[in-house]
């Protein structure tokens, strides 16, 4: 007897896609996803910050005074001594180049080019007008408070070395500071940081204040790494008596002898570092 045809049944789920490629899901990407990776190719840019080096505490200082007040009236003396002044002078005459542009970072009316090399422009920076028409190796300076403003209002890539001496302890946004030092470099060029272990006690940062010697060379080490693009930082020191190193190759009552007798001597430190053609990478 003939049955109705009926049609067959459908396979099961799992047998009837066995061979079919299976369907892609996409989810799409969070709006903070994106941010984030946004951000940090950003920070990946050379001249970019990358990282804060100082906390806010660390930013601070003891005379809450703007610091245009605290430079109004000219000081026309030398905060350091003749030795660190000539073992400033003879790092520059390595390190610079005759007929560059150079560009003197929160400079004073005293100079620390060496005498016998010429270039093209020297451009000073400071918060006193009258110490800065002093210095007789500036061919122009202007004024500003870096501490309330740190965009250098100079063009990019313009200058051959940047320096800043004895005074990257006043500095509360090093950070920002570098990084617009960076920009006003050229390809190539050099930044000079150097100091010494004196400062206005009150105008200088906590991190500054509260650190050693080895401490402060670390963080404006720091300050370099803070910004991408500078090379590996160098460190030159220099402790009294010409010997080339750290103060623990003294003994250490040395220091307190020279303090009690007047004849202490200011160590010299400069941490140097030059304006990648390429950005460099931890």
């Amino acid at each position: 007897m003939l049955r109705p045809w009926q049609p067959p049944s459908p396979l099961p789920t799992a047998i009837a896609h066995k061979n079919t490629p299976p369907r892609l899901k996409f989810r799409r990407a969070s709006a903070s996803t994106t941010n984030a990776s946004e951000e940090d190719d950003n920070r990946s840019q050379p001249g970019k910050i990358r990282r804060q080096v100082l906390t806010q505490q660390g930013r601070g200082k003891l005379d809450l005074r703007s610091d245009r007040d605290f430079y109004a009236y000219p000081r026309f003396v030398t905060h350091v001594d003749g030795g660190f002044i000539s073992a400033l002078t003879e790092l520059y005459r390595r390190r610079l180049q005759s007929g560059s542009e150079v560009l003197d970072l929160m400079s004073s009316w005293v100079s620390h080019l060496p005498e016998e090399m010429e270039f093209k422009r020297v451009v000073g920076h400071g918060l006193n007008a009258q110490e800065l028409a002093r210095n007789p190796r500036l061919d122009y300076f202007f004024v500003k408070d870096l501490n309330r403003d740190q965009k250098l209002e100079l063009e990019s890539s313009s200058f051959d070395a940047v320096l800043c001496t004895v005074s990257v302890q006043y500095l509360q946004y090093p950070e920002q500071v570098f990084a617009e030092v960076f920009r006003v470099l050229r390809p190539g060029g050099v930044f000079i940081v150097s100091f010494s272990n004196r400062m206005f006690y009150e105008k200088a940062i906590t991190s500054w204040r509260d650190g050693s010697d080895y401490s402060r060379v670390q963080l404006v080490v720091q300050y370099f790494q803070s910004v991408v693009g500078f090379t590996e930082a160098e460190v030159v020191r220099k402790s009294p008596g010409g010997r080339k190193g750290g103060e623990g190759e003294r003994p250490w009552y040395m220091g307190f002898l020279e303090l009690l007798s007047g004849s202490s001597k200011d160590p010299f430190y400069a941490v140097i570092a030059y304006k990648n053609f390429k950005p460099v990478y931890e």
